[in-house]
């Protein structure tokens, strides 16, 4: 049970940092360039729809919604891990690297 809650906090925590360059870039591909497709990574989209007219619409997954549960997850048990995980995380948004 540990071992699946670990996984389940550790696949959270990549969805919380992954980047949605890949799913914009699938509604610019076309028929034509479908090959493609198999190297994207579209772990943040949780809807894609094309019109008849070519118009896409584009749903990714809420950070916010992830990074609140995994503040709620990991209270108590693993405080100092969390703190460590925002840390790194503002880090990033800064532009600075992770120490």
């Amino acid at each position: 049970m540990k071992n699946e809650r670990t996984r389940l906090l550790k696949q959270m925590e990549r969805l919380a940092q992954c980047k949605v360059n890949d799913a914009v870039k699938l509604a610019f591909l076309d028929a034509m360039t479908l090959d493609g497709l198999d190297g994207l990574d579209l772990t943040p989209l949780t809807e894609f729809r094309r019109s008849e007219k070519g118009g896409c619409e584009v749903r990714l997954v809420d950070k916010v919604a992830v990074l609140k549960l995994l503040v709620e997850l990991t209270a108590g048990q693993e405080e100092q891990k969390a703190a460590e995980f925002f840390r790194a995380w503002e880090g990033k948004a800064e532009g600075n690297e992770a120490p």
